[in-house]
């Protein structure tokens, strides 16, 4: 009678390889190794995502926007159901929200939140400030550059502040003439300082894309105070803002 211990033995060697890798994978995953390994990945994955931006839109006010949307869509003759305009009334109500979020901002709050007590009496600009805003006339983009310098009378302000006031009255519907003017005159309220300077360089899409389409035009606005109504001290002021130092 033939032996059946030839077809019983690639069973038993499967059962013992099995085993085998078992135990090695129980062996694996007690290995300090491994729990570094785990821990280093997990550590790294917060290290890289220590700050979480959000955006927060009114539900109310979006819904609103939307359906004004899909009924400008209409009226220019466009299909708001296709696919490619399924999801534009929705994308640009929130888009307008956010252009428009100054109005909602604080921009002396923001100043007075970092002020502090120095000595320092001399000049200090922030120049090359990117800014973008809407144009109240045809809402459309006006985009370019602010520069601020400001003469401190016994407080200075946090840098970041300058641009963040920028943003505050930028993220309007606006004009570029009052838009100087209103960071001009924030910053002189609020610091209360010898003086502030402010000077916009800016394009404009509604003189470039539309209308007199001159594509290279940039526009120039100026705002001053105290002592830099002299014009030596606004002659150092232009010069900084011109010199490329760095």
């Amino acid at each position: 009678m033939p032996s059946n211990s030839g077809r019983r033995r690639p069973f038993t060697q499967n059962i013992t390889a099995r085993l085998c890798r078992a135990e090695h994978l129980i062996q694996l995953w007690f290995s300090p190794v491994i729990w570094f390994l785990l821990l280093y990945f997990k550590l790294a994955e917060q290290l890289t995502m220590p700050y979480k931006k959000t955006e927060h839109y009114d539900p109310a006010l979006t819904e609103r926007l939307k359906a004004d949307f899909k009924d400008i869509l209409a009226g220019i003759g466009e299909d708001a159901s296709r696919e490619g305009l399924e999801k534009t009334p929705q994308r640009a109500a929130k888009a307008i929200q956010f252009l428009t979020q100054g109005y909602d901002q604080d921009a002396a709050a923001i100043l007075r939140s970092a002020m502090f007590k120095e000595d320092y009496s001399e000049m200090v600009l922030v120049k090359d400030i990117e800014l973008y805003s809407m144009c109240e006339h045809h809402m459309l983009p006006f985009f370019g550059k602010a520069h601020i310098a400001y003469i401190p009378n016994g407080h200075i302000v946090g840098l970041s502040k300058l641009p963040r006031v920028v943003d505050v009255y930028a993220r309007r519907l606006q004009v570029q003439e009052r838009l100087t003017l209103e960071i001009r005159d924030v910053i002189q309220e609020t610091l209360q300082p010898l003086g502030v300077a402010v000077v916009i360089e800016a394009r404009h899409m509604c003189m470039m894309m539309r209308g007199v389409q001159k594509q290279n035009s940039v526009t120039t606005t100026s705002a001053f105070t105290g002592e830099f109504l002299k014009s030596t001290t606004r002659a150092e002021f232009l010069k900084l803002v011109e010199a490329r130092l760095h």
